[in-house]
């Protein structure tokens, strides 16, 4: 029987394995040095902050493994021989394969600063990070959180649920402003401080600090400044988890390098997920994409491939969703920071500072080519078969009822969008109304990306 060994359980490994599983008999086994069970990374921060229990991020009960045949094995993979088919596990064990899959995920980035891996500074990624945040928060008074994106945000909204005062360092200008036009940046920015972080914008850390123990005391930066600290979350972005395959002869960049159909420079060996990267970017895409959902539409891709059905990994329509504190961030297709030359974009604000609408379009062809949501909802399979159909801005606005996805009381806005643009492009949009008929089409089969 064919062995198929999957190392890494984040939702890339666990996605190819039930795939693989609904289509062969093959042997699989899965390894993860994190944890036994596969749990929803992205739920950590609830976990913390006691929404939910850490037992309640995993979405198959403990039983499922063993009913669908799937060996869990928890260790940690120290090397590769791909001409042997042969991994080496920390425990001293060995374990052969026909065929692999790499699934190893990401790790926090570092920068090599003084005190970096001192007693009291940690990331937010792992499952044992937050086992050590929820440690050190219950003797910090202070903290400073390095590192302005989503993960970084997150931590300060964390930390600052247990009374403790935070000093947020972003080494921009402004708020994530590499991916916020600067409208939206600003508004993130104003609402970090409204919730009572110190958010310091153009800062750079130059070193940490220890006491006479080795915990943190206090970071110092570029300029001299010194903050006084018990806690550092380094959360400067994460890189390919490879460490342990740079001398096995694999072909590796900042990633594993991949074709379309996930094949790496060895054969029978895949790479998915974070660690993955693309030899051709897709499109606009970055080679790496650390998203949840590539990860899983690469499983499924990986999985069809070795069931006989070569499959390449197609992730179309952009799409990303966030929340900065309690406003809601979504985004469909592509609307740039700083907008491209054939790129035009319509931005609306509501009075409250708290809600804006942006749509990107071809400045030639009136096409629409993204839209950028903050503190609204939106249908993703609307906006995703507008963009596939090419529709135009004027057919957007006017059909923005159907886009609209907001809880029952909350405001609507669409009326008011729709008289800024006609104000300042002269035109004379009418809001169509809200028609069942129009996107039921679009929504069937919509929710076939949950995991099941």
């Amino acid at each position: 029987m064919e062995h198929i060994v999957i190392i890494g359980n984040g939702i890339a490994g666990i996605t190819a394995a039930r795939n693989i599983r609904k289509k062969s008999d093959k042997k699989i086994t899965i390894i993860s040095a994190e944890s036994k069970y596969f749990f929803s990374r992205t739920a950590l921060m609830y976990v913390f902050m006691g929404h939910m229990k850490f037992e309640q991020t995993q979405p198959y009960e403990d039983w499922f493994w063993e009913k669908n045949n799937l060996e869990l094995i928890q260790d940690k993979v120290t090397s590769v021989d791909f001409a042997e088919r042969k991994l080496e596990l920390a425990s001293g064990k060995f374990l052969n394969y026909d065929k692999l899959i790499l699934a190893t995920g990401s790790k926090p980035n570092k920068f090599g600063w003084p005190g970096q891996d001192s007693k009291g500074v940690t990331g937010l990624y792992s499952k044992q990070d937050l086992e050590r945040v929820e440690e050190l928060a219950n003797t910090t008074k202070e903290a400073v959180v390095v590192g302005g994106g989503l993960i970084g945000i997150e931590l300060v909204e964390m930390l600052l649920t247990r009374g403790i005062k935070v000093s947020f360092l972003v080494r921009e200008k402004s708020f994530w402003n590499g991916v916020l036009p600067p409208e939206e940046s600003e508004m993130i920015n104003k609402h970090i401080r409204e919730h009572g972080a110190n958010l310091r914008l153009g800062t750079n850390l130059k070193e940490i600090h220890t006491d006479s123990s080795g915990r943190v005391k206090e970071v110092e930066l570029e300029d001299g400044e010194i903050i006084p600290c018990q806690f550092v979350g380094l959360t400067v972005g994460v890189s390919p988890n490879i460490d342990f395959l740079k001398d096995s002869g694999l072909e590796l960049d900042r990633g594993i390098l991949v074709n379309r159909k996930l094949e790496t420079s060895e054969p029978n060996v895949y790479a998915i997920g974070d660690c993955a990267q693309q030899r051709e970017a897709v499109g606009m895409r970055r080679p790496i994409e650390a998203v949840w959902y590539t990860g899983k539409i690469m499983g499924e891709a990986v999985a069809k491939t070795i069931c006989d059905k070569p499959t390449e990994y197609a992730p179309g329509v952009w799409f990303n969703s966030a929340k900065f504190f309690d406003i809601e961030y979504q985004t469909y297709g592509w609307v740039w920071a700083n907008p491209k030359e054939y790129e035009n974009q319509f931005y609306w604000e509501d009075q409250s500072g708290k809600k804006s609408f942006r749509l990107s379009y071809h400045k030639k062809t009136g096409e629409i080519l993204g839209v950028l949501l903050h503190g609204m909802r939106g249908r993703h399979e609307v906006f995703e078969s507008w963009l596939n159909q090419k529709k135009s801005i004027e057919y957007v606005l006017e059909h923005l009822e159907d886009f609209h996805f907001d809880p029952e009381f909350y405001k609507k806005h669409q009326k008011e969008i729709i008289k800024k643009y006609n104000r300042e492009n002269g035109t004379q949009i009418q809001l169509k109304k809200f028609s069942w008929d129009r996107i039921l089409p679009k929504i069937k089969g919509a929710w076939s990306w949950l995991p099941r």
